[in-house]
């Protein structure tokens, strides 16, 4: 049997042999390095050692974490200027509202809802964001509710009570999203890893799983699967229907 750490980056799953994996913990701000490699996010001081630590997504040639969740962002402003238009077609119009006023179960709610900032600072500001976002659907629940007995009421909280708090909800979006590097950190993870007498972290997205394995479970290729001198895979393993890419061997450039 082979246990394997199975973790995710981007829409990819990879897997490490747990061998030598020394510990998982949070992401951090790190201290840059001048003239560091490029792969190469910065260093660390950990338990007493000074850690490097190779960032997965450059290693794979994937846009940067950051710029993900910015352009993620960029699309859930749109969808709730979407959700206001509607919400003012149905009460000026009668045209049906099809989105939903439960702040739990948009697209940005549920984001929202399964967030945990380790950061003092990124709480604060995403407290802001919840409460706004909250009594934005709040305030279009009111204003369909009240459209049943009174159009020019309904009307009134559109024009003026949903525009304002829709304002406000963007605002703290944007200053939600100018903290984007701490708001990675408290997401992506970093797997300390040793092989070889090197030490290092490897930064990923997500730690998805530990699998318990068979050798043979490993479907290998003729394929030599090498993406570089840093980075040789072993094959491919498949559970429960998602393939994942075992990791032969990997390192971090000088």
């Amino acid at each position: 049997m082979t246990d394997l750490i199975v973790f995710g980056v981007g829409n990819n799953r990879y897997a490490l042999k747990i061998d030598n994996i020394q510990r998982i913990i949070q992401s951090r701000e790190l201290t840059d390095i001048p003239n560091a490699h490029e792969l190469i996010d910065g260093m660390m001081s950990y338990e007493g050692k000074v850690i490097k630590v190779l960032n997965f997504r450059k290693l794979i040639a994937l846009p940067m974490y950051e710029d993900e969740l910015r352009k993620k962002f960029a699309e859930l402003k749109v969808a709730h200027q979407n959700w206001v238009d509607e919400l003012r077609d149905s009460i000026y119009k009668g045209v049906l509202f099809t989105k939903t006023t439960n702040p739990h179960k948009c697209e940005l709610g549920i984001w929202l809802d399964g967030f945990k900032s380790v950061d003092e600072v990124i709480t604060v500001i995403l407290n802001e964001l919840v409460n706004n976002h909250k009594q934005l659907h709040m305030l279009g629940a009111e204003a369909l509710e009240v459209y049943n007995s009174d159009i020019e009421k309904a009307k009134e909280i559109v024009d003026q009570e949903v525009e304002l708090k829709f304002h406000q909800t963007m605002s703290a979006i944007d200053t939600f999203t100018a903290k984007l590097s701490s708001v990675a950190n408290s997401l992506q993870k970093l797997i300390l890893y040793e092989k070889n007498e090197k030490y290092f972290a490897i930064k990923v997205d997500t730690i998805e799983d530990i699998a318990h394995i068979e050798e043979d479970a490993i479907m290998r290729s003729e394929e030599t699967h090498d993406f570089g001198e840093l980075l040789e895979l072993e094959g491919v393993l498949d559970m429960d229907g998602v393939l994942i890419n075992v990791i032969k061997n990997i390192d971090i450039p000088n």
